[in-house]
């Protein structure tokens, strides 16, 4: 478990941005972000 805290707080930190790029209107950065978050979660679990 103590393997996963790393990514898993990437993951978070990519979804934060996300977020925080969708409420200001870019949806560019928006998409890469959650993008990122999905590619990490997806190589990690």
């Amino acid at each position: 478990m103590s393997d996963k805290v790393f990514p898993t707080l990437l993951i978070i930190l990519d979804v934060c941005a996300a977020i925080v790029y969708a409420c200001a209107g870019d949806c560019r950065r928006a998409i890469y972000w959650m993008a990122a978050a999905i590619l990490t979660t997806t190589v990690t679990y």
